[in-house]
Order: C-alpha cells, then sequence, then structure tokens
C-alpha cells in the first residue's frame, strides 16, 4: 500500500464494544485463562515457555482437544507471557507469576485495547515465520536456523504481510472496495504481485500470485484467533493431487473456494493503530468533530461523499445550529485553489442543518461568495423574500460549482452530464462564462472542453478558455 496518498477516513466502533471483541477473541482469552491458572508449580523452559510436560494440562484446562490442542496452548500461554498477563519471577528457576498487566483486562477499553495490540503484535510475528517442521529441517550443527536454506528472509516476509493487510485495509475503507464485505484471496494476492500496468498476466506472474495466496492461507489461519481478520480457507480440495478424484461435486465458478477474508471492526481499530504508529496519516470519522469550521471543510475535502456527511453530522451534533451555520459560512471563504471545494462542502454541511440557519444564511445575501450558495439554500427550503440573483452572480456560482466538482471528483460522469446541460441551457455561455471574475474560470473552460463530446462545442470553451486567461494576465 502506497503512503503517498491520504487514505480514505475509517468508521471505527465505539472503544467499548472493541474492548469487548478484543476480550472474546480466542488467543487473548486463552492467555488470560492460562495467566490465572498458572501457580506456584508451573514452569517455563529458557525461552519463556511452558515446559513439554506441562502442556496437556494446559490444553485441558482451555477445553483443547486434538491435534493441535498442545500446539494452541503453547500459542496462548507465549501471548499471555508477551502482554505482561504473566511474568517469569526466576529465568533459572523456570517459575512464574500473576503479571501485573493481567488487572487491565478488567480496566478501561483503552487499557484492554492496549493488551490486545500487544497480543496482535505477536500473531504478527507468528504469521510471518515458517512452518515449525521447517524450521527444525533448517537447524545447522550448532542448532541455530539457516535462513539461507529456508529461502526465507524475516524483514521481506514481515513487509509482505504488512503490505497485504494495508491493501486489505484500503479495500475496506475505500469508496471503491466491498466495504465490510469479504474480498476474495486471489484478488488480495494479486494486489501484491501483479504490476498495476500489466494487462494479461504472465504464467509466471500467475503461479507466483498462487504461491502467495498458500502463503496467505496459511498466514490468515493464524491471525483469525487474534480477531483482526474473518477468514474462510482455501478449499482443500484444490490443493490435491490432479490423479485423485474429488469426493463431491464442485461449482469451479465459486470464488469463495479460493478463500475470502474481511477485515473486522477490531482488525480495523488495530491496522489503524499500527498505520498511526508508522507515521502514515489514517484518518477516522470524527476526528474533526472538536476541531473549527476551516479544518472539517478542508479535512473532508478528499473524503468519499457518506463519510463526508458522517463526519460533519457528528461536527454538527456538538454545536448549536445557527452558530454552527455562521462558523460554516465564515470558513467557506476564499480565493484559494481549494476555495471552491470548501464552498461545496459547506453547501453540503448546510443541507444538514435544519430551518432556524435561515439568518445565517440571510446575512450573506450581499455576499460576492456566499450570496448564490445562499439564495439556494433559502428556495430550497420555500423561504419567502429571497432576492434573485444577478447574472454575473449566476455565472460565478456555476464556475465555481464546477470548479468544486472537477476537484471533488475529477472528470467523472456526472460531470460531463453537467457541462453538456449548460452549454445546451445557454446558447451564449461561452461568450459570457471567460468574463466571470473567479480565479478557475479558465481552468473550469478548459476542463469543459476536454469533457464536451461536441467537437464544435469543445473548440468554443477552449476559445474561452483562452481568453479567460489571457484576462487573467496568464
Amino acid at each position: 500500500m502506497s503512503d503517498s496518498s491520504p487514505l480514505p477516513p475509517v468508521r471505527l466502533h465505539p472503544e467499548a464494544e472493541l474492548a469487548r471483541a478484543a476480550l472474546s477473541t480466542p488467543l487473548l482469552a486463552r492467555a488470560a485463562r492460562l495467566a490465572r491458572w498458572a501457580g506456584d508449580r508451573t514452569r517455563v523452559d529458557a525461552g519463556g515457555g511452558l515446559v513439554e510436560e506441562q502442556l496437556p494440562a494446559a490444553a485441558a484446562h482451555l477445553g483443547l482437544t486434538g491435534d493441535e490442542a498442545a500446539a494452541h496452548a503453547s500459542e496462548a500461554w507465549r501471548v499471555a507471557v508477551d502482554t505482561g498477563l504473566v511474568e517469569i519471577v526466576d529465568e533459572e528457576e523456570g517459575t512464574v507469576a500473576t503479571g501485573e498487566d493481567l488487572a487491565l483486562l478488567s480496566g478501561s477499553p483503552q487499557d484492554v485495547l492496549g493488551v490486545w495490540m500487544t497480543a496482535l503484535e505477536t500473531a504478527l510475528a507468528d504469521a510471518s515465520v515458517p512452518d515449525l517442521e521447517d524450521l527444525v529441517d533448517a537447524l545447522d550443527e550448532r542448532g541455530e536456523v539457516d535462513f539461507a536454506s529456508l529461502d526465507w528472509d524475516p524483514e521481506a516476509e514481515q513487509d509482505f504481510l504488512d503490505g497485504v493487510l494495508g491493501n486489505l485495509y484500503l479495500l475496506t475503507v475505500g469508496a471503491d472496495g466491498p466495504g465490510d464485505g469479504p474480498v476474495p484471496l486471489p484478488a488480495l494476492a494479486a494486489s501484491m504481485i501483479v504490476p498495476s500496468d500489466m494487462g494479461e498476466p504472465t504464467n509466471d506472474v500467475l503461479e507466483q500470485v498462487s504461491d502467495a495466496m498458500m502463503r496467505l492461507d496459511d498466514q490468515f489461519r493464524i491471525l483469525e484467533p487474534v480477531g483482526i481478520v474473518e477468514y474462510q480457507p482455501v478449499d482443500e480440495t484444490l490443493m490435491a493431487d490432479a490423479d485423485e478424484e474429488p469426493a463431491a461435486v464442485v461449482d469451479e465458478t465459486d470464488v469463495s473456494r479460493y478463500g475470502m477474508v474481511r477485515l473486522t471492526p477490531l482488525g480495523l481499530y488495530g491496522l489503524r493503530s499500527r498505520l498511526l504508529e508508522a507515521g502514515i496519516p489514517a484518518p477516522a470519522v470524527g476526528d474533526l468533530a472538536d476541531k473549527g469550521a476551516d479544518a472539517l471543510l478542508d479535512g473532508t475535502a478528499a473524503f468519499p461523499p457518506s463519510s463526508a456527511q458522517a463526519e460533519t453530522e457528528q461536527w454538527l451534533d456538538r454545536r448549536e445550529p445557527l452558530e454552527a451555520a455562521r462558523e460554516l459560512l465564515a470558513a467557506a471563504r476564499g480565493s484559494d485553489p481549494g476555495a471552491p471545494l470548501r464552498r461545496l462542502r459547506c453547501q453540503q454541511a448546510l443541507s444538514l442543518v435544519g430551518t432556524v440557519a435561515e439568518p445565517a444564511l440571510r446575512e450573506v445575501l450581499d455576499d460576492a461568495e456566499l450570496g448564490g450558495l445562499a439564495r439556494v439554500w433559502l428556495a430550497e427550503r420555500g423561504f419567502a423574500d429571497v432576492p434573485a440573483p444577478s447574472q454575473d452572480m449566476v455565472f460565478w456560482l456555476t464556475v465555481d460549482t464546477i470548479a468544486a466538482q472537477l476537484a471533488a471528483e475529477g472528470n467523472s460522469e456526472e460531470l460531463q452530464g453537467l457541462v453538456e446541460g449548460l452549454a445546451q441551457q445557454h446558447s451564449g455561455f461561452f461568450a459570457a462564462a471567460w468574463r466571470v471574475d473567479h480565479p478557475a474560470t479558465a481552468d473550469v473552460l478548459e476542463a469543459m472542453g476536454r469533457l464536451h463530446p461536441d467537437k464544435r462545442v469543445a473548440k468554443e470553451a477552449r476559445k474561452a478558455a483562452f481568453k479567460a486567461r489571457s484576462q487573467q494576465g496568464g
């Protein structure tokens, strides 16, 4: 995931709800139970892990059965140690005691989430390590791991997993992603392997994607118990030998057979916290609620519409409507490049304010930058005695609106439709528009020439843009 462009804002669940979810995750819940189970007779090895002969009792206490019971108990114990739920009293004797941090699980939501974040780091580290069998096979004569024989670069493996989780985060919070729906594992693997400018992937690239899917399948199985993801594993029949007969008829078009993964609300919280810790701006809806209107209008400029509305609603909830409207209007003024989009966000915010804001809008009716916006707001709500706008104001507001749409959406289909409608309704639009005293006039006319499908109209727009730029001294 690139950190060069701002991330869309994430909608986080309340911390109390997230803390309850953290306490119920299998990994942290097991770690807490083992911390309370540990006593004077509990012994650990030199690495802080439970001695092998105590693993069956630990697994039984957790209600774990089967071939993986001891491994799951060992993993939970390691999390208990890493999170401070258990403390090593004497390394030589291998004795332990209940850790001071166990009390944090009965503390504030922030306390609980802090412990869970440490458990998450342990799980992420485990997910980046090869299988135990591979590690054993790679031991040299001195009992040290020969990383070269593993074909494993710890730093590269961690970077790969961080990149995958970053892409999953972006798909989850982005306007074009599935939202809180699951993401197919092949798509997630391809996002890390296939170059963005590649048309048809080569066989070599497809093989790399397949290998990445298998790595991710193992990693997400490890990460699911800590609660960061919900994961539907790859169908085992896909990994069976080609000579084996399938146990049942399968739907070859069912993409879910290749694995599906989604971030949980707790996972969104955890990944955002890690992004912030890494110095990557990762906004959350509600971040601007206690800031001024200028910060709100500028901050939501790049937000998707639904996120901008959610942020604005939280901002308005903390203010008296009439004063909020006045603050928004004051912040919307300006002739800088970001001003048109601020005014658009202001207009959208004012649509959420009730009719009690009428006095604030009437106060700016004679304002050159806000008068048109105020007339639209008052007229849409059926207020009487709304003065008609001058032709100059109409043209200025039109240029301002298109400039804002360009900043918000670029060359969208909606904007193209607006441009076509304007040219069709006003035959002399370009003859008058180039004279509009607005900093964005030339840029808007150039965009209209670029967007209009009629070559004659497009040429007329470009000529008007040239006149506007000459008038502005450019």
